[in-house]
């Protein structure tokens, strides 16, 4: 699992041990990244369910502002924060040990760019976006970024939260959603 782009581009970042945590293919990485690079740079980013830390990682090498890494295991935040060291990158990244819902809760910020890569077979996806559809913290162009199982439906919407694209990769979709617009 390495860095695809940016400043930290082809460093190889640490992976947690067992089957708990399932990273993002490089090969979906690549695609997702592909179809937000533009919205990458500058931007502030969440990774909920972070996990080794990687996608909010790949951001921060890309030029991302900030990032905010969010894990309820101490090892995949211990892990983060050695990723994040080994990177370069931890001024600007924040690592916080707590429950993703919970965090999405008491959550003050906005963000451009919120990653949601829970583990597959849970409602945590499900119940991330719909407490991000009853919060306001993905800014105005923001784009919230799922992975899920290809079998798993997700809503046309929920709240203000609109499906605007989804990519195929194998047994993997990654489904985007923005804010509904009024024209």
């Amino acid at each position: 699992m390495r860095v695809i782009s940016g400043s930290a581009r082809g460093k190889r970042l640490g992976e947690l041990a067992g089957m708990e945590t399932r990273p993002t293919t490089d090969r979906v990485k690549e695609g997702l990244f592909n179809a937000i690079q533009f919205q990458v740079p500058g931007a502030a980013v969440l990774d909920l369910f972070a996990g080794t830390g990687q996608l909010g990682i790949e951001c921060l090498s890309r030029g991302a502002k900030r990032a905010v890494f969010i894990d309820q295991r101490r090892e995949a935040v211990a892990l983060i924060r050695k990723n994040l060291a080994m990177t370069r990158l931890q001024e600007r990244g924040e690592v916080l040990l707590r429950e993703s819902l919970s965090y999405l809760t008491s959550c003050q910020e906005q963000f451009d760019l919120i990653f949601l890569d829970p583990p597959y077979d849970t409602d945590l996806l499900k119940n991330a976006l719909g407490k991000i559809a009853d919060i306001d913290i993905l800014s105005k162009d923001g784009i919230i970024i799922c992975e899920s199982r290809l079998e798993k439906e997700l809503p046309a919407q929920l709240s203000r939260l609109v499906r605007a694209k989804e990519y195929r990769y194998g047994k993997i979709k990654v489904t985007t959603f923005r804010l509904e617009t009024h024209n």
